[in-house]
């Protein structure tokens, strides 16, 4: 009997099957990871890629981020995105070689930034051509359209662009809330119209938002990718600002009136950067004319804030924290405008805004929808489309008093 016991095959205990999956899983986890660092070691410490360059140098970009004109002369923030370091050698004004300084000094790592200060006299009012070469011969030109002293941000010129950006934005937007005892006279009928008004303006504000992010885009080192980042991020805003919506369900009433007011929030932000930005650049015509403009094109946003609120009675504070919400980033902005950041951080932002915005499309279209019959109904209703059309429309020729 012992002899027949002996030659039955031994099964490993269950304790041991346990042990044995438990390490199993980090072990093959660990092993691509492991194998992936190692790769890309060798790939850095050996000259494989030297042997394909066959002489050829290496690919140099600059990417001129910021100009600065003052007592001192010209200063230009650069930025390298080329395949490997370069070396800013020589620099030229108005095709005149001319001393300069670089901070920090040395090689230019792949997308690294650095300031070059140029002591030259420029002439206000006139314009200049920098011209930046490499140590490989790679010339790269930077024109100075009109000559303008960048004005200096200080203490008394933040308040003031505090209280543009008031006018700019939170005003409007209370003033559109104003309408709200008046909308909520509205029937059924009126309520679906003014709901197809709200996508038609969102619609516009979306296309607008992602415009100016890929203008800005396009004007970053081409290292960020700067399109396909607008894109992603959109998209993953979006994605994020949808899944926390529909956490506790579909988004109505205030919920969705607070969504609403981020998204323009957000999109003013992008208005507040565009105006800062030119304060910046001493190009600022901040007249009573572009204020008036602001002023009228945002209004109907404040009525998009109204409008999932008709059949509620919020209290007086709720509607001063959505006026808060979707304006005041219009003087963030500004602030950040002025500060002059870089084009790819202020297309990062706009990209975000126009993710928050595709958002509350879907969830005002979604909501009309089930207000009208389904997506059916109102592709097929004349009151959803005339409110579309017309939101767009009121959009689009209000925005004609803010483009300058």
């Amino acid at each position: 009997m012992n002899e027949i016991t002996s030659l039955r095959p031994k099964h490993p205990s269950p304790t041991n099957v346990t042990k044995a999956n438990r390490y199993s899983g980090p072990m093959w986890l660990a092993l691509p990871v492991l194998l992936l660092v190692l790769a890309g070691a060798l790939l850095l410490t050996s000259d494989l890629f030297r042997m394909l360059e066959h002489g050829a140098p290496p690919v140099e970009k600059l990417t001129f981020e910021r100009t600065v004109l003052d007592q001192d002369g010209i200063h230009l923030k650069v930025r390298a995105g080329g395949s490997e370091a370069m070396t800013i050698a020589q620099v030229q004004v108005d095709e005149a070689y001319w001393t300069f300084t670089q901070d920090p000094a040395g090689n230019l790592g792949r997308v690294t930034a650095a300031w070059l200060h140029i002591p030259y006299a420029w002439v206000p009012g006139d314009a200049h051509k920098v011209t930046v070469l490499t140590n490989l011969g790679t010339t790269f030109e930077h024109e100075i359209a009109v000559a303008v002293a960048t004005p200096q941000s200080s203490l008394g010129d933040l308040f003031v662009q505090a209280w543009v950006g008031t006018f700019v934005g939170i005003l409007p937007i209370a003033l559109g809330l104003m309408f709200y005892p008046a909308l909520r006279r509205a029937g059924q009928g009126g309520i679906n119209f003014l709901l197809a008004l709200t996508v038609g303006l969102l619609v516009f504000l979306f296309v607008d938002t992602l415009e100016d992010a890929l203008e800005l885009a396009g004007e970053a080192a081409a290292a960020f990718q700067g399109h396909v980042m607008v894109i992603v991020v959109a998209l993953m805003t979006f994605l994020f600002l949808f899944g926390i919506g529909r956490r506790h369900g579909v988004p109505t009433g205030l919920a969705l009136a607070t969504y609403i007011a981020l998204g323009i929030g957000l999109h003013n932000l992008g208005e507040g950067l565009a105006i800062g930005a030119a304060f910046a650049t001493g190009a600022a015509g901040l007249g009573a004319f572009l204020v008036l403009g602001f002023t009228l094109h945002n209004i109907t946003e404040g009525i998009a804030i109204a409008t999932p609120l008709l059949r509620a009675r919020p209290p007086l504070m709720r509607f001063i924290g959505l006026a808060l919400l979707a304006g005041a980033p219009a003087i963030v902005g500004m602030w950040l405008g002025s500060l002059a950041i870089s084009a790819q951080w202020s297309a990062l932002a706009l990209a975000v805004g126009a993710g928050a915005i595709l958002q509350v499309i879907v969830e005002v279209g979604a909501f009309l929808g089930r207000t009208s019959g389904g997506t059916t109904s109102i592709l097929a209703s004349p009151t959803a489309i005339g409110g579309i059309a017309l939101g767009i429309i009121v959009m689009y020729t209000t925005g004609m008093l803010v483009k300058v």
